[in-house]
Parts: structure tokens; sequence; C-alpha cells
């Protein structure tokens, strides 16, 4: 071994560079680990950014769907909830009209066939009521992280599902009330129509009641057929009818009342006879012992007021002993003069009603047109009329 003839350092030794086979060797460092483990970091980086774009991606389009079905929800809210005010709307009309039964006039398969539509219509409301009262599912805040947003996609996915087999609820709701509603309202108006048409045939079966109620019959049913529409003009003019109905019954009451007692038959018969002379024509009549001085033992008397109009409409007082000598000749010719005056209304402008003298003459031309030749039909009291006006009072009926 050589070793070095200078003296080494104190406290040290010195060996030669050759010790051991040759200089020592140094430590080298890698250089290529930094870059492996940065790109490691950038991919992982890049994948928890895909992540949690991927999920607010999914988050948004679940938004996106169920806000639209959210949208269509209300919308088909709405859309029923007018449905049902329309609905209400038409079960109060029906109410009203129903209320006191069907009232005179309104046949009674009518008013069944209106009171059962009310009713389906009244079940209608209580159904789409439960479906408007459904609680409607609410979109939560955004989360901020992937995992979260996942979750709350899926959430919205299913209260997407949930939102729209309410909006079909929604619908079908508003289609059954749409048709409950119809299927009322032409129940309604075909009830309206009945009572309308019906006034005809109880003016017919009423003839006693009087005037000008009979009057207001007819142009309350002439009202509601112009109606023609279950709402509330309908509803109005159906309420007008029903009340001349009313109206007409009690003042037929009255009038049958006035006419008790032993001659109620015979008066009845001469009411009736009055208004086969004149058909069509509105009369009323009263009764009394005295008619223009006349009612004492045999002696008759007649005496007739007329409106003319559209229509027009006449009164016919008459003594009670015209029921007492009923049928007699002289009865008929009387009256039969009476009806001649009310006819004026039906066939105005053909004699001269000016004066006293030629409206007397008239009403016993008429009478005698009639075929009723007693002196009783006006001759004994006013003298015969011109054959000439009996000729034109022919053409009067």
């Amino acid at each position: 071994m050589a070793i070095s003839s200078a003296a080494p350092p104190p406290g040290s030794h010195l060996f030669s560079a050759s010790f051991g086979g040759g200089p020592l060797p140094r430590k080298r460092r890698s250089r290529a680990l930094a870059p492996i483990v940065l790109t490691g970091i950038l991919l992982v980086g890049a994948t928890v950014a895909a992540v949690q774009l991927s999920a607010n991606i999914a988050f948004d389009d679940a938004l996106a769907a169920f806000e639209e079905s959210e949208q269509d929800a209300r919308s088909e809210q709405k859309a029923l909830e007018g449905a049902v005010a329309a609905l209400d709307s038409s079960i109060a009309i029906a109410t009203g009209v129903t209320a006191s039964g069907g009232g005179a006039l309104m046949d009674e398969s009518s008013t069944s066939a209106l009171l059962e539509a009310t009713a389906s219509a009244r079940q209608s409301v209580a159904d789409a009521t439960a479906t408007t009262a459904v609680a409607l599912p609410v979109a939560a805040d955004k989360p901020p992280w992937a995992w979260e947003l996942f979750a709350a996609a899926a959430v919205l996915e299913h209260d997407d599902d949930t939102m729209t087999a309410h909006s079909s609820a929604l619908r079908t709701a508003s289609e059954r009330a749409d048709a409950s509603d119809d299927a009322l309202r032409a129940a309604g108006t075909a009830a309206l129509q009945s009572a309308a048409d019906a006034a005809t045939g109880f003016e017919q079966v009423h003839v006693s009641a009087r005037n000008l109620d009979i009057i207001a019959l007819r142009t309350a049913a002439s009202e509601l057929s112009a109606a023609a529409a279950f709402d509330e003009p309908g509803a109005a003019a159906y309420s007008e009818l029903e009340a001349a109905a009313t109206a007409m019954l009690a003042s037929e009451q009255i009038e049958l009342s006035e006419k008790e007692g032993p001659l109620h038959d015979a008066r009845v018969e001469v009411e009736a006879f009055a208004r086969e002379l004149a058909p069509g024509l509105l009369l009323d009549f009263d009764w009394a012992p005295y008619v223009n001085g006349y009612g004492d033992d045999d002696s008759m008397g007649g005496y007739a007021t007329w409106w003319y109009g559209e229509p027009g409409y006449a009164t016919i007082e008459l003594t009670d002993s015209v029921a007492q000598l009923w049928p007699s000749e002289r009865s008929r010719s009387l009256i039969a003069h009476e009806v001649g005056h009310a006819m004026s209304v039906k066939c105005q402008g053909m004699y001269d009603d000016s004066n006293q003298e030629t409206i007397e003459a008239w009403a016993t031309a008429w009478a005698i047109s009639m075929g009723y030749t007693s002196e009783a039909n006006g001759t004994s009291a006013y003298g015969a009329p011109p054959q000439e006006l009996i000729d034109t009072a022919a053409g009067c009926r």
C-alpha cells in the first residue's frame, strides 16, 4: 500500500487516492419523477372536473325538465280552476231553478234529469277540488358537489315523473268538469224549454185566470224561449214564468170563488159558451145582481170593456139573471151581443167605433151574423142594424 509522504493535517488520516481500486462514485438524482407526478395530478384533476361538469349538466337537465313539467302542471291547474268556476256557476243556476221542485210548468222528467245532472256536477267539483289539493314537489337549491348533484338530479327526475302524472290528473279532472258542465247546461236548457212549451197548455187548463195574468204568462214564456240558454238571463226568465203561473193560479182561484153559489154551474157554462163564440180571445167575466140598471125579474143586462193591443182582451159583466135564464135563446143572444163588442179587438177598423150608436150597432150585427136572432141580441134596445153592417160583421171571426 502506498502512503503519501505528505503529513496529514492534525486529527486526520490521509489515504491514497487509489485506495479501494479507484476514486469514490458520486450519487445521481432522477429527473423523470417530477413530470410523472405532475401528469398524475393533472389527470386526477381533469377527471374530477369532468365528473363535476357531468354532475352539473345532469342536474341542470333534470331541473329544466322539472321546471317544464311544473309549468305544464300550473297551466293545467289554471285550466281546471276555470272549468270548476264555470261549473260552479251552472250548479248555482240549476239550484235556483230546481229550488221549488220544478215549479208549476217544468215537467217531471225534465226536473229529474236536471237534478241528476246537478248531482253529477257537484261530484265533479269535489273530485277536482281533491285533485288540486295535492301538494306539488318543489325543486331544491342546487348543491355544490358532484355526489350531491347526482343525487339531487335523481330526485328531480323522480319529481318530474310525479309532476307529469299530476298534470295528467289535472287535465282529466278538467275534461270531466267541462263534460259535466256541458251535460248540466244541456239538461238545464231542455228543462227551461219544457217549461216554456208547457205555458200554452197551462193557459188552456186555467182559462178562468185573469187576462193580465195570462198575458204575463205568455210574455214570460216567449222571453224564456228567446233566451234559449241555461244562464242567468235564462234562469231569470224562467223565474218570471213561474211567477206568472203562480199569479194565474191565484187569480183563477179568486174568480172561481166568486162564481160559487147556486148559479155556479150556469155561470161556468155561460163563460164557456162565450169563449166558444170567440176562440183565442182573452175574456174576463164579472157577475153582479145589476148591470146597466137591469137584473130585476127576468130582465138581463151586460156590459163589455175591451182593450186594443197585442193581444187585445176584454171584460164582460153579466147580471145573475143571465145565468138564471141560461140556456134560453134570450140569454145566448145577449151573450153574443157582448162578445160582439169584445170582438172589436180582433176586427179593429171594420166599423166606426167613435160613437156609442155605431158601437152598439156593430155588436148587434155581429150577434145576428152568428145566428142569434132573439131581440136580446141588441135589437130590442138599439134597433136593427143595417144589412151591410151584418155582412161586414160576418167577416169578423
